[in-house]
Formats: C-alpha cells, sequence, structure tokens
C-alpha cells in the first residue's frame, strides 16, 4: 500500500478517537443540564466513532499495516447553551467528512481502488451523519427555545438505540 494512505489511515484512526471524546464531552454537558436524551445521543455517537476507528484499524491490519495510537487530544470546546454542542457536532461532522474524502482522492491517485472500495461505507455514512446533525440543529432551532419542544426532542433522542456497524473486510 502506498505510504501516504497508510499514514492518511493511521491518521484517520486517531481523528476518530478524537470524535469519540468530543461526544463524550458533548454527553456530559448535556448531562450536567439534565438533558438525558441529549446525553444519550451523544454517548451513542461516541460508540459509533469509536467503532469507526475500530473498522480502520481492522483494515489496516487485515492490509498488514502498522496501527500507530497517538495521544487524544481534550477536547477544548467551552459551551453555554443547549444549541452550541450541536452546531459543533454539525461542524465537526464536515470537517470528518472532508477527511474522509481526502483519503479517498489520494487513493484514487495511486489506484487504490481496495482502499476506495473501503471508504465507500464512510462517505455514505458521513453522508448519513451530516444529515443528522444538520437536522438536529435546524430542529432545535424551530422547537428548542420552547420548553416543551426542548422537552419533546430530549425525550425522542432519549429512545435512540445503538446499533454497531455492519461493515465486513
Amino acid at each position: 500500500m502506498d505510504d501516504k494512505i497508510a499514514q492518511l489511515l493511521n491518521q484517520q484512526v486517531n481523528k476518530e478517537f478524537y470524535s469519540a471524546y468530543l461526544y463524550l464531552d458533548i454527553a456530559n454537558y448535556y448531562d450536567e443540564m439534565d438533558l438525558d436524551g441529549y446525553a444519550n445521543y451523544y454517548m451513542i455517537q461516541a460508540q459509533e466513532e469509536r467503532d469507526h476507528a475500530m473498522l480502520f484499524i481492522k483494515y489496516m491490519q487485515t492490509n498488514d499495516l502498522k496501527v500507530t495510537l497517538e495521544a487524544i487530544d481534550k477536547p477544548n470546546k467551552v459551551f453555554n447553551s443547549v444549541i452550541e454542542p450541536l452546531v459543533a457536532a454539525a461542524e465537526h461532522e464536515r470537517y470528518v467528512t472532508a477527511l474522509v474524502n481526502d483519503i479517498y482522492h489520494e487513493a484514487y491517485q495511486v489506484k487504490d481502488y481496495r482502499t476506495m472500495k473501503f471508504l465507500d461505507w464512510f462517505v455514505n455514512e458521513q453522508m448519513e451523519e451530516e444529515d443528522h446533525a444538520d437536522s438536529m440543529v435546524s430542529r432545535y432551532k424551530l422547537f428548542g427555545n420552547d420548553p416543551k419542544g426542548l422537552y419533546l426532542l430530549d425525550q425522542e433522542y432519549a429512545a435512540r438505540t445503538y446499533s454497531a456497524p455492519s461493515l465486513t473486510l
């Protein structure tokens, strides 16, 4: 495998673990506000990101690539309102999409079709993640300023359950 592709894949492992940290931080913020549904939503997001990292690790191992785990930065966001973490999450998902697209572009440049096929799942996943994150921002703007609306949104997010990704290598 191309060295640059291997390096980008390894960086993505660490970026996915950072994403999990970020979403744990957001979940903690909502937990402190007694918004248990929002906290649940982001705890599940953290699990998803951790599993994404594990998928990248498994792909690297399957291709006999060395995985190097780096220190995970502490999330540096300070939130002062219910909507701020939602906006931060939407921005972060766009950032992750750009990272995945960069790896895909590099794989295309060197005709690494195996990596491109592997990344297809992540391209689709990121489209879904951005859509959900943007929807949460929009729905909060529409309903969240009303206490009853916020309560109903929180109840909806409390019902979210986790389903591990079904990507097979």
